[in-house]
């Protein structure tokens, strides 16, 4: 498995995988302020219980399977695993979120990092009317540096997880310690779930997390909200 990578190419991703980069990420928490608010995260232990089952069964599997097969379409600018991505949200919120970010994260790193290829891709999905969902984009960028698959994949679950994370910290709320035990916690479960997303194929894209998707549609009627999912 390749894992050799360019260190200007390890420092791009490294901005682009960073809650300072601008694509307002900070501004959702996937459904988990409705979990918090229903009781169902209410501390360290059911909080990284929560966040483990998204990332292991749920968007977090999911986008895995998009941002590989993402990745390995790059080169030949097939737009099926975009095309897929943007359908496959489960409420208008989930889709707002991974839409949202995936078409400025697409944007920052056309205006900061230029590439024709890049360029072309963005260009075919405007056409086909889709906007890239964020492991789409990010899948898709990482393939054209190249950024190999087996290094790229973890570090994004990981961001991921880790923006789920800082919202627990704020909701539940966790101290600062705590948020990092659970990050510490859920790192085999990164590591799990990008291996089995990077063996799978496209037709393996699906996920069991139907608590979540109650949460998240919850959450639009949701009286007093930090987050718009």
């Amino acid at each position: 498995m390749n894992t050799a990578i360019d260190p200007a190419a390890a420092l791009r991703l490294q901005t682009w995988l960073s809650p300072a980069f601008p694509i307002g990420g900070f501004s959702y928490s996937h459904g988990l302020e409705q979990a918090v608010e229903l009781g169902l995260a209410r501390d360290r232990t059911t909080a990284a219980d929560w966040i483990g089952t998204v990332v292991r069964h749920g968007s977090g599997r999911s986008d895995a399977i998009l941002f590989a097969a993402a990745w390995r379409a790059a080169e030949s600018g097939d737009l099926g695993p975009a095309r897929l991505g943007a359908a496959f949200r489960a409420t208008a919120e989930l889709a707002l979120e991974s839409g949202q970010q995936g078409g400025s994260f697409v944007m920052a790193v056309r205006a900061v990092w230029p590439d024709p290829r890049l360029d072309r891709w963005a260009r075919a999905l405007a056409d086909d009317g889709t906007v890239p969902v964020l492991p789409v984009a990010v899948g898709t960028v990482c393939a054209l540096q190249p950024i190999p698959l087996a290094v790229a994949l973890p570090l994004y679950l990981q961001a991921f997880a880790a923006g789920l994370v800082s919202a627990a910290v704020k909701l539940v709320p966790l101290g600062q310690t705590d948020g990092l035990r659970v990050q510490a916690a859920l790192e085999p479960v990164v590591a799990e779930t990008a291996a089995a997303a990077i063996a799978a194929d496209i037709g393996d894209l699906g996920s069991a997390t139907p608590m979540l998707d109650l949460c998240s549609m919850l959450h639009e009627t949701q009286y007093t909200r930090l987050f718009r999912s």
